[in-house]
């Protein structure tokens, strides 16, 4: 669904902020909660997730104003803007830029080769930048023109972060982060500093200390000319976002663990942890007044909490998901399957997920699920599932059999785990 009804007045509530009757969860994704932003004005949320969905929520109502499908994959990083606008970023390698009014993005930039998993805004608001898994950043002029092309990086671009002299941030794979000059200084070399793990997130401060954090749980506060002021560790489990807090004091680091510390800047200290029902947390933002967070975990729910107490704001419901295959125990298929429920949904009436639904799959023929955004390459495929045909996606592997796929690469190498996985789906996919 794109945006129609709300689009009008989506600038006027970015910039007013909404009012009405809390409540602590959000709910509407179909998939983990990937990226999330809070409007300049405080009152509305944009979110992307692992369903391929972005949806622009109503904070205080926790209503979803509209769902937007125009990705091919993943929606792995958002960003609003100062002027009513949004931007979303995919695993599709794209980045849509969203304006009121409009039922369509108004611009698509396509340049990054791989998926693009984070994004950020200028300083000044006119400058926007993107980090992707092909192994470079990109800044492009929001009011068009070519994009500057940063390259180095050993690996994917994790993370991208401005600071505020308009110099530009990123950190990767390759366990470095890299602070770029100036655009005018095309000569200058990126100051480079490697850090002993790979790193999924960046922040800067308003004074330009940049923080750090990935693998092995430590965030790190760096000077602007790269040295480490601080280290701060928030294990056992990584830190996959990272979030400093309006004035700069404080940074909310979140955790595959399920927890998102929130650190005293200054102090170098953890000054309390948010503790949800233990499943990784993907993304955090913080409200404009800083006395609030959200975030977005693999519960599907963005949550609200009390940024100076720690407390959520409402009712927490710390139920988690229910387990899709339970009817299904000690069935060797379903075990096998396991590792495919996070993204396909078995059932019409399920939710929808990063992947297509597998409800009805035998006898189908590939890319005809009506309500998925397939590939054109799998488009073009002639094949229809059946118990060969699954069984040999899953012994060449996704990228030999559908070349083109956005579906990680795994195979099952046991031949009597493939035919334990096909007489699953023959019975959980049935359709009446």
């Amino acid at each position: 669904m794109t945006v129609r009804r709300w689009l009008p007045i989506i600038g006027v509530l970015l910039q007013l902020g909404f009012q009405g009757g809390a409540t602590a969860q959000m709910r509407g994704h179909g998939g983990p909660v990937r990226a999330l932003a809070v409007a300049p004005g405080g009152g509305l949320a944009v979110s992307g997730g692992f369903d391929q969905a972005a949806i622009l929520w109503t904070i205080e109502a926790g209503t979803a104003l509209t769902v937007l499908r125009y990705h091919d994959g993943a929606v792995n990083a958002v960003a609003a803007l100062a002027d009513g606008g949004f931007v979303t970023a995919s695993e599709d390698g794209r980045i849509a830029l969203w304006r009121a009014g409009q039922a369509e993005p108004e611009r698509v930039f396509s340049e990054h080769g791989g998926p693009v998993v984070g994004l950020a805004v200028s300083p000044d608001g006119l400058s926007l930048a993107s980090a992707s898994w092909d192994g470079t950043a990109r800044i492009r002029p929001l009011a068009g023109g070519p994009a500057r092309v940063l390259e180095g990086h050993q690996g994917n671009v994790n993370a991208v972060a401005f600071l505020p002299d308009g110099r530009f941030v990123t950190a990767g794979y390759d366990a470095t982060v890299r602070i770029w000059p100036l655009p005018d200084d095309r000569d200058g070399a990126p100051v480079v500093r490697t850090l002993p793990t790979i790193l999924n997130a960046l922040a800067v401060l308003p004074d330009g200390e940049i923080a750090a954090a990935g693998g092995d749980a430590i965030v790190r506060l760096m000077r602007p000319d790269g040295p480490v002021r601080a280290e701060i560790d928030v294990g056992p489990n990584p830190v996959i976002a990272l979030a400093p807090s309006p004035d700069g004091t404080r940074i909310a680091a979140a955790t595959a663990g399920g927890a998102v510390a929130v650190i005293d800047r200054a102090q170098a200290r953890i000054l309390h942890r948010l503790v949800g029902p233990g499943l990784p947390v993907w993304s955090v933002a913080w409200r404009p007044d800083g006395r609030e967070l959200l975030t977005g975990g693999s519960d599907r729910l963005i949550r609200r909490w009390d940024a100076r107490s720690g407390e959520p704001i409402g009712p927490l419901a710390m139920v988690r998901p229910v387990d899709p295959l339970a009817a299904w125990h000690g069935d060797r298929g379903a075990e096998v399957f396991r590792a495919c429920v996070a993204c396909h949904a078995l059932r019409p009436e399920d939710s929808p997920r990063a992947g297509p639904s597998l409800a009805g799959v035998i006898g189908r023929r590939i890319a005809t699920v009506s309500d998925y955004r397939y590939s054109d390459a799998l488009k073009g495929m002639d094949i229809v599932w059946d118990a060969r045909t699954i069984a040999r996606l899953f012994e060449v592997g996704p990228a030999r059999y559908t070349p083109g796929t956005r579906m990680p690469e795994q195979t099952i190498t046991s031949a009597d785990d493939r035919e334990a996985l096909v007489r699953f789906l023959e019975r959980a996919t049935a359709t009446p």
